[in-house]
């Protein structure tokens, strides 16, 4: 018997609702079986609610199997409004942020296939934050857990995936105590996994490895801020942002997005680029295919992400943040039409 999963929906802001109806769309091409449960939350459900996050949404999310979510928006000028997404890495727990970086041929500067996974819910983004005497004041929370769970996650992810490397990035000559126990928890549990090559990159040499060699990286672990700026600096070498997915692993359950922001002067113009969402679904389907040992799920993925590659290299269907005119509608269609004709 198939199963049938339940998966969360939540929309977001900005081209959020365009592109996570174009990756459901392409889902149902893919004849994938799901039950999707809407979920609220953002600046948009805040101006018509006047509630940055639906009552009860942590109690809707117990059952699902994943949640995959559109870009959400925090507005500078609403003090009083707080990050969504710092909300659900903590409350969720999503201690692992896993974005990969595959290049695209004809596209990307060079050709590669690395993956950057970071520490999600530590480091300067736990916000305490002081002003004493003009003197403005950060703390940097690395913890022994934090880091050996991102760490574990890296190895095993890199042994199921076929990379035979990962690669710690740190900034433990300057930072001896913090990014330093990083460092130590690192290669402690590189110990347990001795068919993978474990070694490490100062966080700025990691910068000039994404641009000048990507070829030569396989895992990247790194604590929260790091990854944050690298991820962008990889999605760049990629060609956009807009062709990364990213997800957020945590124990429990699985939260699947792009790379790219709410994009807010195209929302509603039909033009958003669908793919760094359709990349989040494919990640998605990888993910449950892992986690229930379904293998059609994973063909499902393949047929995807094939199908993903052959619009952008081959056919050049291109929305207008990659110079192209296609709109969303269109890429989904082509990308559709490969699905149901085999034609990946």
């Amino acid at each position: 018997m198939v199963k049938k999963y339940k998966i969360g929906i939540l929309k977001g802001d900005g081209i959020g609702p365009e592109i996570v109806q174009a990756a459901v769309d392409v889902l149902n091409a893919l004849e994938f079986e799901a039950e999707y449960i809407e979920l609220h939350a953002g600046y948009e459900y805040f101006k018509k609610s006047g509630k940055a996050i639906q009552d009860g949404f942590f109690d809707a999310v117990k059952g699902l199997d994943a949640i995959l979510k559109g870009p959400l928006y925090t507005p500078p000028h609403e003090k009083e409004f707080r990050s969504i997404n710092v909300l659900l890495r903590r409350e969720l727990d999503l201690y692992a942020n896993v974005r990969p970086f595959r290049s695209y041929k004809g596209f990307s500067l060079k050709e590669f296939n690395f993956v950057i996974v970071r520490e999600n819910t530590e480091d300067i983004y736990t916000g305490f934050e002081f002003l004493y005497r003009g003197v403005a004041l950060a703390l940097k929370i690395i913890s022994y857990d934090g880091a050996r769970r991102v760490s574990e996650f890296a190895f095993s992810y890199a042994r199921s995936n076929g990379f035979n490397r990962v690669t710690v990035v740190h900034k433990a000559n300057i930072l001896r105590i913090s990014d330093g126990l990083f460092r130590e928890v690192f290669f402690d549990i590189a110990k347990n996994y001795p068919e993978v090559q474990a070694d490490e990159l100062i966080v700025d040499t990691a910068g000039y490895m994404i641009v000048k060699n990507p070829e030569r990286l396989g895992v990247l672990v790194t604590p929260n801020l790091y990854g944050d700026i690298l991820a962008d600096v990889a999605a760049a070498v990629v060609g956009s942002l807009g062709l990364c997915g990213s997800a957020q692993i945590g124990r429990d359950i699985a939260v699947f997005e792009p790379v790219h922001g709410v994009a807010l002067d195209i929302a509603g113009k039909g033009v958003a680029n669908p793919i760094g969402e359709l990349e989040s679904a494919k990640l998605m389907l990888i993910h449950l295919s892992n986690k229930y040992s379904d293998r059609k799920l994973y063909e499902k993925a393949f047929v995807l992400e094939r199908a993903i590659h052959k619009i952008v290299e081959e056919l050049r269907i291109l929305t207008p943040d990659l110079g192209g005119n296609s709109k969303t509608s269109d890429v989904v269609n082509s990308i559709t039409k490969l699905i149901q004709s085999n034609n990946t």
